[in-house]
């Protein structure tokens, strides 16, 4: 990324945010919520709440989204003029197809290491 890897670095940037927000707390609409101010929570963090930790599995399936969006987007701009931006979307989607070819690898020789 010191060369300035253009692609990588927006797919990185991308899938980061992807990520942070599977890591979201879901909205409760059917909660109540107070409608009068001397109801409502007080103090420095009152209403801070614990992000969910997503699972190895379920990471991957965001980045394979992340990917998979990117390679159709690139798959819908067939007009001659979108064609860098096609281009850039393909070596986007190549990043980090890369980056879950070395996790399951890495993966895959974990559980070898351990079944040995």
């Amino acid at each position: 990324m010191r060369a300035r890897d253009k692609a990588a670095v927006s797919a990185l940037r991308g899938t980061l945010s992807a990520l942070d927000n599977a890591e979201a707390v879901p909205v409760d609409e059917t909660a109540p919520r107070a409608a009068a101010l001397e109801a409502s929570p007080v103090g420095a963090g009152a209403t801070e709440a614990v992000r969910r930790e997503l699972s190895e599995r379920e990471m991957v399936d965001v980045v394979r989204a992340e990917a998979a969006e990117r390679l159709e987007a690139a798959a819908h701009l067939t007009a001659p003029a979108h064609a860098d931006r096609a281009e850039r979307l393909r070596a986007e989607a190549a990043v980090l197809l890369r980056f879950l070819d070395g996790a399951e690898g890495a993966t895959e020789a974990e559980g070898t290491a351990k079944g040995a």
